[in-house]
């Protein structure tokens, strides 16, 4: 299992007063502007394997 996703700022206010927020895991809150948010992985991205012009593959 890996360590939860620390943020360096604020994506609302862009300061760096942050500390984990009580009510979630792997929510955040910060002190300059009391806002709590969380940061989510969404998924992989598909684009596929495409062979370029010399017969390899490449993404």
């Amino acid at each position: 299992m890996s360590e939860r996703a620390a943020p360096f700022y604020c994506p609302y206010c862009g300061d760096e007063d942050l500390r984990p927020h009580e009510e979630g895991h792997g929510a955040w809150e910060c002190g300059a502007c009391n806002r709590a948010f969380q940061l989510r992985f969404l998924g992989l991205l598909a684009r596929g394997v495409q062979p370029n012009s010399t017969g390899a593959e490449s993404i």
